[in-house]
């Protein structure tokens, strides 16, 4: 009788919790390193492929039953300092994370503790990749370090455990776990962060010889010789011809030539033999579809998640969100990997479903950035934004709202010195027509004018026609550094701290 009476007054929750006028469930769904280019709904270079190879069917799901942002900016290409200014709404200056191996602030507000005190059941669930800092405010199973790709370890608040399976599959497992077993009373917020796309790209067993045969149609781009551009476009180290690992990242060698995944390969390179243009054309074609077939795999699990909700009975009252730490190098002028304020790197997928509140098909325009998902966050969920943030609820601009006065740049500051990819430190400006960058270390400058070269091959900074420009965009990257606390260069601004 007891039990029977438990499971009515669960169930008498759940559907109170749909009803109208209901705090609204959030999951936010965050993969690593996917670029737009390939998501079927954002009509970028691959988007046609992608369709066509149905790489994405969920996400274009999610995003045609809501809506999506053709203008969400990262504030640095680097997963530690992205998912850090998620966390907290503050650039990297500000929260300590300005490269990788960075703890947070003490101190420092992070949005669950808004979500918490405005009632909700939170979780974080995947890839954490903070070094040195425990989530707070939240349930938590976390990757330990980067993650593992099969039979990923995790880390909780009981201890350690290594979990069996393909860590994409296994995350989506524990999310929905965890749904199915949550307080039905609260609304909750539930993070679910994937280790994939990111390096080294191994996809599921299911997806080994999916897309063999077929050709990714390859960049314009592939072979630039970064002509007409600051030199440390030139004198990066992340190109598919020099920088792709043949044994780590294309899998050749004597340890996968009898590997389930990876043996057809090796006999296929032993084959043709590739040297030169030809060899880099080939290992375009090997990372492209590892990094696809991972984008399968998360692409699943979105759907599991979608089907999830909408069995029991969550689908109207949840907000799904889908996003990544920043963009990726999909082999345009030659490279893999991210980093840089140049559009492939800069830009963030940022799809959300809000049944009720987002029309289905929606395409946003406004300029938003990763230090304003923390804000955003606590606003829908009714909870408290403390004052001093860098980032801006967009939760009015869902609903429908003009808001006068939005911004219209984003600031970016790239710190890292690793000389693995080389890529000299740097800090601009982007604009809707204009990305404006600085290379302090070398003092040299580079402006780009979006509308008439979408691929940035020629800095026109030096172009007396567009010398008025320079100055505009110069004053708009100081007023930027002085509203954020930033310096032109490498600083340690003291944290806002939490009130």
């Amino acid at each position: 009788m007891k039990s029977c009476f438990r499971f009515l007054l669960g169930l008498l929750l759940v559907m109170l919790g749909a009803g109208a006028g209901a705090a609204p469930n959030i999951i936010f769904i965050y993969s690593d390193d996917h670029s737009l280019q390939t998501i079927g709904a954002y009509n970028q270079r691959l988007s046609q492929f992608c369709r066509e190879q149905n790489i994405t069917p969920n996400l274009d799901r999610l995003a045609a039953s809501g809506g999506l942002f053709r203008n969400s900016f990262c504030g640095n290409s680097l997963c530690s300092p992205s998912r850090a200014a998620v966390l907290t709404g503050l650039h990297g200056h500000s929260n300590g994370v300005t490269t990788l191996n960075q703890p947070i602030n003490a101190g420092l507000w992070t949005f669950p503790e808004s979500l918490n005190a405005a009632g909700y059941q939170t979780a974080v669930i995947g890839k954490w990749h903070l070094d040195q800092t425990i989530p707070t405010h939240t349930d938590w199973w976390i990757l330990r370090g980067q993650g593992e790709y099969n039979d990923p370890v995790f880390v909780s608040k009981t201890g350690t455990e290594k979990r069996p399976g393909y860590a994409t599959d296994v995350i989506t497992d524990m999310a929905v776990d965890w749904m199915q077993k949550r307080d039905a009373a609260k609304p909750f917020f539930l993070a679910i962060h994937h280790k994939a796309p990111h390096r080294n790209w191994i996809p599921p067993l299911r997806y080994a010889t999916w897309l063999d045969g077929v050709a990714v149609p390859e960049p314009a781009t592939l072979f630039d010789d970064y002509a007409n551009r600051a030199s440390p476009a030139r004198e990066q180290r992340m190109t598919i011809r020099d920088d792709l690992s043949m044994k780590t990242d294309i899998k050749i060698g004597p340890h996968y030539a009898t590997n389930l995944l990876y043996a057809a390969r090796n006999a296929e390179f032993a084959a043709k033999a590739p040297t030169g243009d030809d060899l880099t054309r080939w290992k375009y074609q090997m990372f492209l579809k590892d990094y696809l077939r991972c984008i399968k795999a998360v692409d699943d699990g979105v759907g599991r998640v979608l089907d999830t909700l909408k069995a029991a009975g969550l689908e109207s009252n949840t907000i799904v969100i889908y996003s990544s730490d920043q963009g990726f190098y999909m082999g345009e002028h030659g490279w893999f990997d991210k980093r840089w304020i140049y559009e492939e790197s800069v830009h963030m997928p940022f799809i959300i479903r809000w049944p009720g509140v987002v029309k289905p098909g929606t395409r946003f325009t406004e300029f938003i950035q990763n230090i304003d998902y923390a804000p955003t966050f606590a606003d829908i969920a009714g909870g408290k934004i403390p004052a001093g943030l860098h980032g801006k609820s967009f939760a009015p601009v869902l609903r429908g709202e003009t808001l006068p006065g939005w911004r219209q740049s984003v600031y970016y500051h790239y710190y890292d010195t690793h000389p693995e990819h080389n890529v000299a430190r740097h800090c601009g400006v982007r604009t809707p027509q204009f990305t404006l960058a600085h290379f302090y270390d070398v003092n040299e400058w580079e402006l780009f004018d979006n509308a008439k070269d979408p691929q940035q091959l020629r800095s026109v900074y030096a172009d007396p026609a567009y010398a008025a420009t320079v100055q505009e965009l110069k004053i708009e990257l100081t007023r930027l550094q002085k509203l954020y606390g930033a310096t032109a260069g490498p600083s340690a601004k003291p944290a806002h701290k939490k009130k």
